[in-house]
């Protein structure tokens, strides 16, 4: 059965796991992955593609993932790291992070995207737009959005001056202002183009 049109597995009768990353596009801040395993007979009207949902559908719905679903697990990867391995790969390795974490291996991995590192020992494919047409993979998505919008929001509190509350570290205008006003924090990525005129801006 198909919820938002939302196919509930690749395969019937195989246990697999959805995995999303959120943040890949921010000037700031770590990039989130999720793993998630839902159950057979999982379904919920509000599940979509995270960025389909409202922030108050998010915040509804992954209270309702993480108890209901048979395995989830959240990673991250640190600015640092991203600025060292680019932050495709760190996108993959969040992912990594992710599904190590899960309490349960599934049999096979969905990946959001058209890219991923196979994971040791277990298979996977790649599905562009994911997010939008299968459930694990929405759920995955819902989970790394709302775990990394709760960590800018903490890490707001340390650097207000930068509006993480809003953009999230997305490049809004204001978000680029405060970087020109008051340069780049400990949680910027330094390998992004942080400004068009990063190279004269911080020599």
């Amino acid at each position: 059965m198909k919820i938002n049109n939302l196919l509930p597995f690749r395969e019937p009768g195989r246990q697999e796991a959805g995995c999303d990353e959120a943040g890949r596009g921010c000037l700031a801040g770590p990039v989130f992955a999720a793993a998630v395993i839902l159950p057979e007979n999982f379904s919920h009207p509000l599940l979509n593609d995270s960025k389909q949902m409202s922030p108050k559908q998010r915040d509804i719905l992954r209270p309702i993932i993480e108890e209901t679903a048979v395995a989830w697990a959240v990673a991250r990867v640190e600015p640092s790291e991203i600025d060292k391995i680019n932050i495709l790969n760190a996108s993959f390795l969040a992912m990594h992070r992710a599904i190590s974490k899960l309490k349960l291996l599934p049999e096979f991995l969905i990946i959001d995207g058209p890219r991923f590192n196979p994971f040791p020992g277990i298979g996977h494919c790649c599905e562009i737009r994911g997010d939008g047409r299968f459930m694990s993979i929405a759920a995955a998505s819902v989970l790394a959005k709302t775990h990394r919008d709760e960590f800018m929001l903490a890490i707001h509190k340390e650097f207000p001056s930068y509006h993480w509350d809003h953009n999230k570290g997305y490049p809004t205008v204001d978000h680029r202002n405060a970087i020109r006003q008051s340069g780049p924090s400990p949680y910027h990525r330094m390998s992004f183009r942080l400004l068009p005129n990063q190279l004269t801006l911080f020599k």
